[in-house]
């Protein structure tokens, strides 16, 4: 990911075997690697101790590079003097575009929506009337050909467009949204391609007769809508208006695709709450008050923009099947009873749901790992096995109902049956009254998914019926419980899968037993405050780490002292303005002057500067650079000692990319190490110490 691992300094192996965490010839090696400590105090101990979990991942069927997001705020000077500098007037406008941007995600996300709804429809539409007609004729051969071909001609399309055009559309999207959330970021993840490739797959792909819904690619489609919009201009197509600069930060864009994650729900359920709750509980990793109220706001907008179409295709202008309600299977009209022994039945429901739901999953880890061999003999064979899957499936759709009896249409005058007219979203069939059906889908889910509240209420606005309330709380609740004993939700295996390093809420229990200064990794990269330009660009060159530790030394200091953390992404801006000086002196009045703080602001996917656009010359690469004023000086920071379940807790409840381990004791020197996202991975920590009882 970022390759930030950094190498603890000069412990003591003494402390390391009082904590009791290594056993005698793991602490033969830490004496031997100390036996020349004396010579120099500033000699690394561990040089040995490298990070090699993986720095790639597989996000949709594409593998790519990721990084860690910086959601935390960079206080350097230039930071400082920007924020005393602006006016009320530009602050109102700040917070204006915050709300402005709430909206326009809405109502794009809910027009993407609609459009996605009646493309459907029709194109399926379409695709049963030719079907139902040729086996009114009784051409029962020529009513599958045109059933089987228009599937695979769909299918082929969509898989075209993900394998040629955007490779990370592939899937429901959800997961990658989580971890971006989470705090990783590729440039694929929420690229225009893919957002053009998810909503047009999308549409192909359900109306191909997939056993798939376009409930899931919505949230990445919401998502990805946010990011284009919170991007903060475009200097290619030249807008880059002023006022976009306060956009361009992780932190900003991170708040935009959660109302965009949630928006992307509403618009797939029409379920405007739901979509709060879902982007509360499953998909954001940081939450607060100001987000909610902006979060509700989006879902709001999606719901009234579904509305007003919905109304308007009442009137016959939206194709031969493009109606429906805002509640898509409204059964509230069905007045299912229930008493005291069909709570019992609920129970074993619930029960019933989370071991099939925890089987599922089980299955779906499987059938990913095999399709993971597939997509990696490239895009042909992607094709050919979306074109097998969907003969597959035309096959099992077409042919399955001749297994079953047709019940007859009633005669009675007041019954209509439930074919004749035009197609809406729910239909009976005849079926008696939506009791258990419902509590069944809703304990399958609860045990694949592993959500509670959220999918409650999306339940909820979806069936109109809050005669079931309790009795879904119920089901969630218990097949949440049963599955949570076998495995993981269906989204967090996925994760796993892709090797996208999420992190989780809650530290490992195996973390209470190693401290801070046991997992970070080496080496570390040091710069002086006022750091010659060849040394710089010598350890962007040969290193990937994006944070480097800052250390003032005499005459500029008293004694060696930790300034703090200088992003990679800030060294190259100031590189390329080359504010040198022949002389080792501090500059930093110069450089205020010369840049703002929206020339190191975030720029684009793919746009921010790179080693080789710069232009160094020999004579240059001598001189010297002050690095005080871009330094973030207020880095989070924690003493070596601390317990490393509550460092993973507190670099995941910060959206930390940096932290920063200090010695406990004076006398050494004044950084250990860095930690980051891979540090806490339990593939870097049991790689370290393979004789660690995971489960203890």
């Amino acid at each position: 990911m970022d390759q930030e691992k950094n190498v603890n300094q000069s412990d003591d192996v003494h402390d390391i075997e009082n904590e009791g965490l290594l056993d005698g010839k793991e602490i033969e090696r830490y004496r031997s690697e100390v036996s020349d400590k004396n010579l120099s105090n500033t000699k690394p101990l561990l040089v040995k101790r490298t990070n090699t979990t993986s720095q790639i991942a597989i996000v949709g069927a594409n593998v790519c590079p990721i990084e860690s997001l910086d959601y935390e705020i960079i206080e350097n000077e230039l930071f400082k003097q920007d924020w005393r500098s602006r006016k009320k007037i530009q602050i109102f406008q700040y917070v204006l575009l915050k709300w402005a941007f709430a909206l326009l995600i809405g109502l794009g996300t809910g027009l993407v929506g609609f459009f996605n709804n009646i493309a459907v429809e029709n194109i399926a539409g379409f695709k049963l009337l030719l079907t139902s007609n040729l086996m009114s004729e009784d051409k029962y051969f020529k009513a599958f050909a045109a059933y089987a071909g228009c599937n695979v001609g769909l299918a082929a399309a969509a898989a075209a467009l993900c394998a040629f055009i955007a490779p990370a559309a592939a899937g429901s999207g959800i997961p990658e949204v989580k971890a971006y959330l989470n705090g990783v970021d590729a440039y694929s993840i929420l690229a225009p391609s893919t957002l053009f490739v998810k909503i047009f797959g999308s549409v192909l792909g359900v109306s191909a007769g997939f056993v798939v819904g376009k409930e899931g690619p919505m949230v990445h489609t919401g998502a990805c809508i946010a990011n284009l919009l919170g991007q903060g201009g475009s200097r290619k197509y030249h807008l880059t208006w002023k006022w976009l600069r306060y956009f361009k930060n992780d932190r900003d864009r991170r708040d935009m695709i959660t109302c965009g994650a949630a928006a992307g729900v509403a618009a797939a359920f029409r379920a405007p709450v739901g979509g709060v709750l879902f982007a509360l509980e499953e998909a954001a990793s940081w939450w607060r008050s100001a987000l909610l109220w902006r979060t509700f706001f989006t879902t709001a907008v999606v719901a009234i923009v579904l509305r007003a179409f919905i109304q308007y295709c009442t009137t016959g202008k939206c194709g031969l099947f493009g109606e429906g309600g805002l509640i898509m299977y409204d059964v509230s009209s069905a007045n299912a009873a229930y008493s005291a022994p069909d709570i019992l039945a609920v129970i074993f429901l619930g029960i019933i749901g989370g071991i099939l739901g925890s089987i599922y999953n089980y299955f779906v880890d499987k059938v990913l790992r095999t399709y993971s061999i597939i997509n990696e003999r490239g895009a042909v064979l992607k094709i050919l096995l979306v074109i097998t899957i969907s003969l597959l499936t035309s096959c099992c759709s077409f042919g399955l109902p001749w297994i079953a009896k047709c019940i007859p249409c009633p005669t009675e005058l007041s019954v209509s049956c439930p074919t004749v007219g035009k197609s809406g979203n729910y239909k009976s069939f005849q079926c008696p009254s939506g009791l258990f059906a419902l509590l069944g889908a809703a304990s399958f889910l609860g045990g694949t998914m592993r959500m509670t509240v959220s999918l409650c209420i999306i339940l909820l606005e979806l069936t109109n019926d809050l005669l079931l309330l309790p009795l879904v709380m119920l089901v969630l609740l218990i097949s949440k419980t049963v599955a949570d004993n076998f495995n993981k939700g269906v989204y967090d295996q996925i994760l796993k899968i892709k090797g996208l390093p999420y992190l989780e809420a809650h530290a490992e229990p195996y973390m209470r037993h190693l401290v801070a200064r046991d997992v970070v990794s080496g080496p570390l990269v040091t710069f002086s405050g006022v750091e010659q330009v060849g040394n710089i660009l010598h350890a962007l060159r040969t290193t990937g780490h994006n944070g480097f530790p800052v250390i003032d030394e005499p005459p500029f200091s008293e004694a060696p002292e930790l300034c703090g953390v200088v992003l990679r992404s800030h060294l190259l801006v100031l590189l390329k303005g080359k504010n040198f000086s022949m002389d080792r002196v501090v500059t930093g009045d110069d450089i205020l002057q010369r840049f703002a703080a929206f020339d190191f602001a975030k720029a684009g996917s793919g746009k921010g500067i790179k080693l080789e656009d710069l232009d160094i010359k020999v004579e240059e690469m001598e001189m010297y650079i002050d690095l005080h004023p871009i330094i973030n000086a207020s880095p989070y920071t924690v003493v070596e000692t601390m317990s490393l379940a509550k460092a993973a807790i507190l670099f995941r409840q910060l959206g930390l990319r940096h932290m920063c381990v200090v010695p406990k004791s004076q006398g050494r020197p004044p950084i250990v190490g860095i930690l980051t996202r891979h540090d806490f991975m339990p593939e870097h920590i049991l790689g370290l110490y393979p004789h660690i009882n995971p489960d203890k």
